[in-house]
């Protein structure tokens, strides 16, 4: 490598892929070259970062016509070298010769920041190259929506999207044949995306994780709406929601050709999630007797090109991290809180994952329309006990901002004179 004299902004995009990366690179880029930063671009994540390292240089015409599209011209992985998290919020200390690695290339490229786009596991990897001097911008992305600090991670409208248009399509079929079908989604161990879905796609059933259910409860749903002549049901479970009994279906326990005593791989420290959606609809035919069906959404939720929302917040997010940059304000992830962006410390952003919350205003809403959660409410209960609490994204740590009038954006005052 042969070290630079212009100052240049890196990016890469790490974890698994969503509608909205290339939109955040195309904001970064843009907002960059107006700062008078030469911009590169590290491929495959933090693979491209060390040994070797392999990363392309951004222009006007890499990022032409990007913004639309899925998916991300950098490539990325969730596997390698740079797992910083196990199973939920377990942190593993990266090696501190790959760390050194890391700092290595940064110096030598003349790289003043590194904007690292990723979700909890990927952010949690951002948290420790802060922690070694390394300075960096965290951009939270991730379908499942469960990072804190932040409303909204770009890429969940979009696969909220799939997944609606998938329970509209079922809709039809399940009704024409009486059938009661089961939609699995993703989501990790947060049911953002069958929660939303389930209410925009009218589901009559929502399973997640954060809410306990029994099959006897989703019987009675479907026993009740045949007596008032609906004849089939429509369920959808997020891929996390466990059994009754406790377990969490996991991918691994449906492949016969891995041993048990197999030691994992760093790579598999997250568990592969899926698969309890079969399980629902075998256990439904045979207590109900009737013709039941199951569907694996999968990486169809991840793919295509993102909705106008995710389009729009995965620009401010870009623009954003570069006034983090130009404000010498490291460490620290770009989140929304509406009507407004603004930013938290990544820190605090990977401490716990967003969940659902039991009794919150969504999970009224649908109790509201009747729909179930497969858990028993009290007699004479529809909605169930409300939460009289504010939700735990409401209130966050920011830097000192102010308001553009013209785009109600918040803008660090240190970086004003740059924009």
């Amino acid at each position: 490598m042969t070290h630079s004299k212009a100052e240049r902004i890196g990016i890469l995009t790490s974890g698994g892929d969503c509608p909205g990366l290339n939109a955040v690179i195309r904001g970064t880029y843009k907002a960059a070259r107006q700062l008078g930063y030469e911009v590169i671009g590290f491929q495959k994540g933090y693979e491209g970062l060390v040994d070797p390292v392999s990363y392309v240089h951004l222009d006007d015409q890499s990022t032409a016509g990007i913004l639309i599209q899925g998916g991300t011209i950098l490539g990325s992985t969730n596997k390698g070298r740079f797992a910083a998290i196990s199973g939920e919020n377990t942190r593993i200390d990266l090696d501190p010769q790959l760390l050194r690695g890391v700092r290595r290339t940064i110096d030598e490229l003349n790289v003043r920041a590194l904007v690292c786009i990723g979700g909890d596991g990927s952010l949690a990897v951002a948290q420790q190259f802060h922690e070694q001097g390394i300075p960096v911008v965290g951009v939270p992305k991730t379908i499942d929506n469960d990072l804190s600090c932040t409303a909204f991670t770009f890429g969940f409208d979009s696969a909220v999207s799939c997944a609606t248009d998938a329970l509209d399509r079922l809709h039809t079929t399940a009704a024409s044949h009486e059938r009661t079908m089961v939609l699995e989604v993703m989501g990790r161990h947060a049911g953002w995306i069958a929660l939303h879905a389930g209410i925009a796609g009218g589901a009559d059933c929502i399973l997640i994780p954060e809410i306990a259910w029994s099959y006897d409860n989703i019987c009675s749903k479907i026993l009740s709406r045949r007596s008032a002549g609906r004849n089939f049901t429509l369920i959808i479970v997020a891929e996390g929601a466990t059994l009754p009994d406790g377990d969490l279906v996991t991918c691994e326990q449906t492949l016969p050709n891995r041993r048990a005593s197999q030691p994992r791989r760093v790579e598999d420290r997250q568990v592969r999630l899926g698969g309890v959606g079969n399980i629902i609809a075998t256990e439904l035919s045979d207590r109900l007797h009737t013709e039941t069906r199951s569907m694996l959404l999968g990486h169809l939720q991840r793919g295509g090109g993102p909705t106008p929302f995710d389009r729009f917040l995965a620009t401010q997010y870009g623009v954003h991290a570069m006034r983090l940059v130009a404000g010498g304000q490291f460490g620290r992830m770009v989140c929304y809180q509406p009507p407004n962006v603004s930013d938290v410390m990544i820190a605090d952003a990977i401490g716990q994952l967003n969940k659902v919350d039991p009794l919150g205003a969504a999970v009224q809403t649908a109790r509201g329309l009747g729909i179930s959660f497969g858990d028993l409410l009290p007699e004479g209960s529809v909605f169930g006990p409300v939460s009289m609490s504010a939700s735990p994204t409401t209130s966050i740590p920011a830097s000192s901002s102010v308001l553009l009038p013209t785009s109600g954006l918040p803008v660090p005052t240190a970086t004003l004179s740059n924009f």
